[in-house]
């Protein structure tokens, strides 16, 4: 599941700031392409150069997260040393929208480079601002995408697009040999191809001060859910016990990253109200209604925002009823009588995915983000399914909880088997990664 700081949004009045002069002049460079008339709707009006450290633009940019108390005194350092368009630019508020960045390549498990990448193209399209003004046809964010990539919500979230801009560079051949001004270019297709280059260097720079300093959330872990205490009992990595009160009779667990933060935290699904009662890292309370009588719980990251979300299976129908952080649905039909809900990030993606447990024939069948299947056997009779990223590499993987023997049989991606023993008789399963904070 992705992990990463959530965000909030500005909104501001553009043409007030218009008229108020507060619009750099349109650059000499730029005169000659301030109306593409190839273009389908041709945009008409005054350009800002984004890539100008120096521009003012009309609507403020958004937040990428927390501005940490030390994010000043790296951002002064690191103006000593960039040598590009940043030198003596770099603010605690850029370096924030660089975490950003880093945060979603390391989430993905994908290296250095690539986050290079990701920082250079952003250097050049905004200057490392999470800008929503649309000087350049309907282009905002980070990375300056249009509305082909995503809606504005999207484009403006840096989790959702910094993954975006990772799966175009994917499909880049040799992206981790080429030069990185050309990976940025193949991506971005911009009319000014030489300026990514000419940034990489500062890119690196930024990055290195970075990258190390990102918390690893590391494996995802263990847990139960006790009924007749109403605890739930959740596995560090060191082999210790959380132990959180949460729910009553009735209930069922549910576990994910409600708030945005380092570690997953726990919750139950109230099938009496339809409720969800889910636990921040602080202590206090989401509750969120979704579902009906009969419904099943999940949880997952379904729109690639900051944090989870909730959604439920509906037996009766075989589909799943996902709610986006919008409150939107997303609806999935997937399964048959008898399977059981599971989620995850089976393929790596910006965001989660649904699968079932069919009880008799031990298989998960997972669905991918193209809709197509993956298909697990692992489990046997009595098994109840579990998922989560249980090696700390790739895509999120499947397992089962034997409450015959009170064990977790977890599949890593290698196809081999991670045995561990928790929980007593009449112990429900959760997993998540619960002690990841930082």
């Amino acid at each position: 599941m992705n992990r990463s700081v959530r965000h909030h949004l500005a909104v501001a009045v553009t043409t007030m700031a218009i008229a108020a002069g507060l619009l750099t002049a349109t650059p000499a460079a730029w005169a000659d392409d301030r109306v593409n008339l190839s273009d389908p709707v041709p945009w008409t009006g005054y350009r800002v150069n984004l890539s100008d450290p120096a521009a003012v633009t009309a609507a403020a940019d958004y937040s990428c997260g927390p501005i940490l108390g030390s994010d000043q005194a790296v951002a002064d350092q690191l103006n000593n040393t960039l040598t590009g368009t940043l030198r003596n630019y770099m603010t605690a508020y850029r370096l924030s929208c660089a975490r950003a960045i880093v945060e979603a390549v390391k989430d993905r498990g994908l290296p250095r480079r690539a986050a290079v990448l990701a920082v250079t193209t952003s250097i050049v399209e905004t200057t490392l601002r999470n800008n929503p003004n649309m000087e350049d046809h309907d282009s905002v964010g980070l990375f300056q995408q249009r509305a082909s990539w995503g809606s504005f919500e999207n484009r403006m979230n840096p989790t959702w697009a910094t993954n975006a801009f990772l799966n175009a560079m994917l499909d880049v051949p040799d992206w981790q040999t080429r030069p990185i001004g050309e990976v940025c270019q193949a991506v971005q297709g911009s009319a000014y191809p030489d300026r990514y280059q000419l940034q990489a260097a500062d890119g690196e720079r930024i990055v290195n001060v970075l990258f190390d300093d990102v918390v690893d959330p590391g494996p995802d872990n263990v847990g139960i859910y006790r009924p007749s205490t109403h605890e739930f009992h959740l596995r560090k990595d060191d082999g210790s016990l959380i132990k959180i009160g949460w729910g009553t009779t009735g209930d069922l667990p549910v576990s994910g990253n409600w708030d945005g933060g380092h570690a997953d935290n726990v919750g139950i699904y109230r099938p009496s109200t339809h409720e969800f009662h889910l636990r921040k890292d602080d202590g206090s309370l989401i509750k969120i209604g979704w579902g009906t009588t009969g419904d099943l719980p999940v949880s997952g990251n379904w729109d690639g925002g900051p944090a989870d979300n909730v959604g439920i299976y509906r037996p009766s129908t075989h589909e799943f009823h996902l709610r986006k952080d919008d409150g939107s649905l997303i609806k999935i039909g997937w399964g048959t009588t008898g399977d059981l809900p599971v989620s995850g990030n089976w393929d790596g993606g910006p965001a989660d995915n649904v699968g079932i447990y069919r009880p008799s024939t031990h298989e998960f069948h997972l669905r991918m983000d193209d809709g197509t299947l993956k298909k697990v056997l692992w489990g046997d009779d009595g098994d109840l399914p579990v998922s989560a990223n249980w090696d700390d590499a790739g895509p999120d993987n499947v397992g089962i909880y034997r409450p015959s023997t009170h064990e977790f049989h977890l599949r890593k991606d290698d196809g081999s088997l991670v045995k561990i023993v928790w929980g007593d008789d009449g112990d429900l399963p959760v997993s998540g990664n619960w002690d990841a904070r930082g």
